[in-house]
């Protein structure tokens, strides 16, 4: 990941980059894109740029050199005894040169674009997928806090816009200021120094009034940024909690809150297009006004005789020639600055430390005994940004093959326990360690390949039944993906599909059931053959028969792993071999659960609860 420069400039809100009074470093930022095209991984990358240069200086001394061909052409002709124009070889042999030079300036830009059109691609490619994978190493926290919508908008945006630096700096706006300066020494040598000068003010005066208005129009770009992620995130959200917005009833409001969202995009629209007609009616006058200041020059140099007819249509295609390139500037100077508003937020995303960062000396796992693995926590303690209370001083071990189960009130800590043990988190205070080893000191690759997890709510992909269950081994057969879904109870289900394992589970598996969510979750962690199984209330979504089934199957798939599990329901961990309750982030009580019922505890009391209530059910 190349270094960034954003002196301050966070990621927060909705998508939106708080600068804190940050300054984008535009040099640096040319040296980072410098250094994210050579990396690109384009084919013949060096042969590539090295030809497109040459193109573009080519195409501009080309397009310099060909008004002044024709200019001397014209000046071959003679007048002929009888009236007429006398053709020679040399006008003949100048006009060819004229026309060649033009063609090759016209065809110029196509052949550096057909050459360099892989590199600018390769380029937002590499852009896109070390953002993303950026983004994918973040901790735990930044996810919960960004919107997913806005997140996407700002890598995709912040990718193209290396296409659009690369095109505009690179291939247009300083090959124009060297058209612009042989021009200017054509006009000097051949015509009048007043040409040039005429020329040279009315550039000045251009670039000065363009980059004036386009630095005022950048608060209404940035605005309209921000609104528009605003509205994406506000419609992913809305997309993505669909069956949550239909419980309640919300399409109305959420129709309405995504309505206002776009009138705020409108109104910023309206701004940044006005300021865009500003600026345009700005270059549109300058250069007409230096137009008529030209054209005044060439009336009186025809009349003072210092002009010929040649030197005339020499003049009139350079200033072609000229303002061409010029009439250019201000559309490259936004495209840049555009670019570089849309790769703040990019930059800033890369800017931000992974939470969770794997060691330089980390050590690979110790080969799997077949027994499961041991766990210990040790004196473990933790703090979220976003709470007062986290762990304290958390201690317990789970031998290997035991299953100690995790009991108390939402808040407690239960959720945070198991992303410490899955090492998405940190502990701020003691250890933890698996096998022996601390998890801070393993390669995360092997870490993530000793754990499995069956959340409380499983998150499917919007692809095929095969596919979210193979997600966890993507080396496993169709054999071993269909033995992991038998043994989930699943086995039924897609045999009464017409597509079977083929069949897509639509957007977070919203084509599913809970229950059959919950045990494409079950099938996916049985497939990843883990030697610490985490079950964080896996079979809470499934009915009465259902459950009593994947529990049977749960305890066969605990043979010769770890379990760590959370429940509520105490029924579902009676057999534990530990179960802890905590209590405000630490351990309140500890045993079996005889040793705790015996102790007349909380456990105590919350299972004669559940039985109670249990009973009345009946």
């Amino acid at each position: 990941m190349s270094h960034v420069h954003v002196a301050h400039g966070r990621f927060s809100g909705p998508g939106a980059v708080e600068p804190d009074g940050a300054r984008f470093s535009f040099w640096g930022s040319m040296r980072d894109l410098a250094a994210l095209v050579m990396r690109s991984g384009a084919p013949q990358l060096r042969l590539r740029i090295a030809a497109a240069l040459v193109l573009v200086v080519a195409g501009k001394l080309g397009g310099v050199l060909a008004p002044v061909m024709l200019g001397d052409a014209i000046n071959t002709l003679a007048p002929a005894a009888q009236g007429g124009v006398v053709v020679g070889g040399a006008f003949i042999g100048l006009v060819l040169a004229f026309a060649g030079l033009r063609l090759g300036a016209a065809c110029a830009p196509f052949a550096r674009d057909a050459i360099f059109t892989r590199v600018s691609q390769s380029t937002m490619a590499r852009a896109a997928v070390e953002s993303f994978g950026h983004a994918l190493s973040l901790s735990m926290d930044f996810h919960q806090g960004k919107q997913s919508g806005t997140l996407a908008r700002v890598i995709d945006r912040g990718a193209r816009s290396t296409d659009f630096l690369i095109r505009s700096l690179v291939f247009s706006l300083g090959p124009t200021f060297i058209e612009l300066i042989l021009a200017m020494i054509v006009m000097t040598v051949r015509l009048d120094w007043r040409f040039a000068a005429t020329a040279f003010a009315t550039l000045v005066i251009y670039a000065v009034i363009t980059f004036r208005i386009t630095d005022w129009r950048l608060s209404h770009r940035r605005e309209l940024n921000e609104t528009e992620n605003r509205a994406a995130g506000q419609l992913t959200d809305a997309l993505m909690n669909y069956e949550t917005l239909k419980a309640f009833g919300a399409e109305g409001r959420l129709t309405d809150a995504y309505g206002h969202a776009m009138s705020r995009y409108v109104d910023a629209s309206s701004k940044a297009n006005g300021s865009l007609n500003l600026l345009n009616a700005a270059q549109a006058l300058i250069l007409n006004v230096g137009l008529a200041a030209m054209t005044v020059l060439s009336g009186m140099g025809v009349a003072g005789g210092t002009l010929s007819i040649g030197d005339i249509t020499m003049a009139v295609f350079l200033l072609s020639g000229l303002y061409a390139p010029l009439g250019m500037l201000g559309f490259q100077y936004r495209e840049i600055r555009q670019g570089l508003i849309d790769m703040e937020q990019m930059v800033a995303l890369r800017a931000l430390e992974p939470g969770i960062v794997e060691a330089a000396d980390a050590a690979p796992l110790p080969p799997a005994s077949g027994q499961g693995a041991s766990l210990a926590f040790e004196a473990v303690g933790f703090r979220h940004d976003a709470r007062s209370s986290g762990l304290l001083d958390v201690s317990f071990e789970a031998a290997p093959g035991q299953t100690v189960a995790l009991v108390g009130p939402s808040g407690a800590g239960k959720t945070t326990v198991v992303r410490l043990a899955m090492r998405v988190l940190d502990p701020k205070e003691g250890g933890i360690r698996l096998d022996g080893v601390d998890l801070r000191a393993v390669r995360l690759g092997d870490l993530r390949r000793a754990v499995a997890l069956v959340p409380q709510d499983v998150a499917l992909f919007n692809d095929t039944l095969g596919a979210n269950i193979g997600f966890a081994r993507p080396d496993a057969s169709a054999a071993e993906i269909r033995a992991a879904a038998e043994a989930a109870e699943l086995g039924g289900f897609i045999d009464g599909l017409p597509n079977g394992l083929q069949t897509r589970v639509g957007e977070r598996g919203l084509k599913l059931s809970g229950g059959e969510r919950q045990r494409v979750g079950i099938a996916r962690a049985l497939l990843a053959d883990p030697r610490l199984l985490i079950l964080d209330e896996a079979t809470s979504a499934l009915d009465g028969p259902t459950e009593a089934a994947i529990q049977e199957t749960l305890k066969k798939a605990r043979a010769g792993r770890t379990t760590l599990v959370i429940a509520h329901r105490l029924s579902t961990i009676a057999d534990a071999d530990q179960i802890l309750v905590l209590r405000r982030g630490s351990i309140a009580e500890r045993g079996t659960h005889a040793e705790l019922l015996a102790a007349g505890g909380e456990y105590a009391r919350l299972w004669q609860r559940q039985t109670r209530g249990a009973a009345r059910a009946k």
